[in-house]
């Protein structure tokens, strides 16, 4: 009796090796027009794929929004302040938590920033220089 479970145990060993050897099988790469990230040059022009969908609603803040169920992109005009206190406004883009934009002020004639909602009509955006800004949607 105790061979029987030596060789069932010896053949359990053998198969589950074999199986953990072996590739993951590769999956097919899915064609979207949907970008992985939103970039400032986004806000500027609307693709004829997002046309389609292109949708304006007044009842809520953003400006309009393109796109399908889970992956909607928002436009928002936002103003807010830097670091020091200088005022800024502009106009971003938004997927889900992250988006880019472009930002404005008395002294800089156009600033490219990413943002991150922080909460419910509040972003934190950086520029390039990793200068942060704290913005709210108007």
């Amino acid at each position: 009796m105790q061979k029987n479970y030596l060789f069932l145990f010896l053949l359990f060993t053998f198969y589950s090796c074999e199986k953990a050897s072996a590739p993951p099988p590769q999956l097919p790469e899915i064609n979207s027009f949907y970008k992985s990230a939103i970039t400032a040059d986004d806000r500027k022009t609307i693709t004829p794929e997002e046309a389609k969908t292109y949708h304006v609603n007044k009842t809520y803040q953003y400006e309009y929004r393109t796109g399908n169920p889970g992956h909607y992109e928002y436009n928002y005009d936002v103003k807010g302040i830097n670091v020091i206190g200088d005022s800024v406004c502009g106009n971003i883009n938004v997927q889900g938590k992250y988006g880019a934009g472009i930002l404005t002020s008395d002294t800089i004639a156009e600033i490219e920033i990413n943002t991150e909602w922080v909460s419910y009509g509040k972003l934190k955006a950086t520029d390039k220089k990793g200068n942060e800004y704290q913005l709210i949607v108007k």
